[in-house]
């Protein structure tokens, strides 16, 4: 990256919204933000959850398999055993390729207990990109759709820590996927992050998740802070699907980006129509990836989902794979009523959560516009096999978004039209 002055953005307006999850941060010798009570490896923390919740049902496919919490860490020992027995170990790279879904869980689990590093490889990359993106990561085994997965007597790897790389994530970049690193940090400080903000309960939150999951939209902001308070995953392959998990399931949150859910509001409307009750869904989380497309849902968009969803507080979070798929949040008051009497459609990106601290770089900076930096703990410690572009993009702990963004004094930030220079 070019030297250009770094203003940080804001002093007073930047906050955690949680005051528990602020209280239980302090800043590193580094100067970012960490919480001081992580688990030491995220399979550590899906093993306490196995304990604690072995009968609840983990993963739900509408019309297919379901499985426990017990029943799903079994499966993904077993996989684990039969990767070991292909001579997979300690920091290998497991590719995952394959649609979201049960079998998708299990091979990501597997992957993880073995002790390798799951590799994933959004199922949206063109043939092309996503072989170079197999080639990248020197992937030592690659589990497939259509192949059986690897099957042996039940193994865990444990001895994973904190700083240690977790999981390597491909970007979306249908040109030019590079692999983000992220490590056991990372991921559980996004995970306790989101917890917190979105407040998921304890009691078994079930999330039907419209999301890819070789991906940090659906894998970090929605799978694992699910798995992380005992709840239930639940997938639905088409309408129908979506209509009986409204109807049996008990979902109380849906998780999809903001076109999805605009597709889904007509879905929504035939089944109230019906007579299908929508009221026991309590949140709506959209996942937005980038400011140079209106990242918030559309006012029009947001009052269909307040009529379809009566008892639901729509959330829409933004952040990068970069980001761990988080950085800002938004509540519905935010990007829909509040955003209608004086900003465009989509404008309201949100506010910083979970440590996530924001600066600005360019000839505007001080004055509140510029190009977007973030620097948190659930930031990536850089690209795979990519040194240029980690000393480009990431430095001095901020990482460079690319993003022109406009940050009003009370730290909301707002999309500008137009791609930083």
């Amino acid at each position: 990256m070019t030297q250009q002055l770094v203003v940080e953005y804001p002093v007073d307006g930047c906050r955690v919204p949680v005051a528990s999850e602020a209280a239980a941060m302090a800043r590193g010798a580094d100067g970012v933000l960490r919480y001081g009570d992580l688990w030491p490896a995220l399979t550590e923390l899906l093993d306490r959850q196995v304990h604690a919740f072995a009968n609840r049902e983990a993963v739900v496919e509408v019309g297919g398999p379901r499985l426990t919490y017990r029943e799903l860490w079994h499966s993904g020992a077993r996989i684990a055993g039969g990767l070991q027995r292909h001579g997979i170990g300690y920091g290998d790279r497991v590719a995952i390729r394959m649609p979201a879904g049960l079998r998708w869980i299990r091979a990501f689990l597997g992957a993880l207990l073995s002790g390798a590093v799951p590799v994933l490889v959004p199922s949206a990359l063109p043939h092309r990109v996503a072989e170079q993106a197999l080639a990248d990561s020197a992937a030592d085994f690659v589990l497939g759709a259509g192949t059986p997965l690897p099957d042996g007597p039940s193994f865990i790897d444990d001895g994973a820590s904190l700083g240690e790389l977790a999981v390597l994530c491909y970007t979306s970049d249908p040109h030019e996927s590079r692999g983000v690193e992220l490590t056991n940090e990372n991921l559980l400080s996004a995970i306790r992050s989101l917890v917190g903000t979105l407040d998921l309960p304890r009691d078994g939150v079930r999330n039907l998740v419209l999301l890819p999951l070789a991906g940090t939209r659906g894998c970090v902001d929605q799978l694992l802070p699910t798995f992380a308070v005992g709840g239930t995953v639940v997938f639905a392959r088409d309408a129908a699907g979506i209509a009986e998990a409204l109807e049996t399931e008990r979902v109380d949150m849906i998780s999809a980006t903001p076109e999805v859910f605009a597709g889904l509001c007509d879905t929504v409307g035939a089944m109230r129509r019906d007579g299908i009750d929508t009221r026991g869904v309590r949140r709506l989380s959209s996942a937005g990836r980038s400011t140079r497309r209106p990242a918030a849902a559309p006012r029009d968009i947001s009052a269909t989902l307040r009529e379809s969803f009566p008892e639901a507080r729509h959330w829409l979070l933004w952040g990068s794979t970069e980001t761990s798929g988080i950085g800002l949040a938004a509540d519905d008051l935010v990007c829909g009523e509040r955003a209608a009497h004086d900003l465009p459609p989509g404008e309201v990106l949100g506010k910083p959560f979970g440590g996530t601290e924001l600066a600005l770089i360019g000839p505007d900076a001080a004055a509140g516009e510029g190009e977007l930096l973030c620097r948190g703990p659930n930031v990536s410690t850089g690209y795979w096999n990519d040194p240029a572009a980690t000393a480009d993009r990431f430095t001095g702990g901020w990482f460079r978004t690319g993003d022109r963004v406009r940050i009003t004094p009370d730290g909301t930030v707002h999309r500008v039209d137009k791609a930083a220079s």
